[in-house]
């Protein structure tokens, strides 16, 4: 259940996100979620992709600074309060989030979360009966 996440630290000028989406393209990978941080002088781009190893390999060639980490996913109704809910289950376990971040197709909102201790939401969720999703199914959204 755990999702290799790339992480890129980007300029913050103009053309460097699409630089890594066009190198993406050219190298037929695909971005299933993502996410962007930024300060006034760089950003973080997170990723989950479909080929996490080649899709850092082709952005260090490019002299992008890169890294992969572990983060996990899991569904919850898209309903107000339902993260919530999922959120209470981790915090009660003394789980730290370090940040997460999601969409919704349709009846469910699917969660990327990077936490202190990956193994322990894992379990956590899973004893609370949260729909874990693994990284093949999620590159299928």
């Amino acid at each position: 259940m755990i999702i290799k996440q790339l992480s890129v630290f980007l300029e913050n000028k103009s053309g460097r996100l699409h630089e890594v989406f066009e190198i993406f393209g050219e190298n037929n990978i695909n971005v299933s979620a993502c996410s962007v941080a930024d300060t006034s002088e760089f950003g973080i781009l997170r990723m989950i992709v479909s080929e996490p190893e080649k899709a850092r390999d082709v952005l260090k060639e490019k002299l992008f600074s890169v890294n992969i980490s572990e983060v996990i996913s899991f569904a919850t109704p898209n309903t107000p309060g339902a993260l919530a809910k999922a959120l209470q289950i981790l915090s009660k376990a003394n789980i730290s989030i370090e940040y997460l971040y999601g969409f919704s197709v349709g009846e469910k909102s699917f969660i990327a979360l990077r936490s202190d201790n990956v193994e322990q939401a894992i379990m956590e969720l899973q004893r609370h009966q949260m729909e874990l999703i693994s990284a093949s199914d999620l590159y299928k959204f």
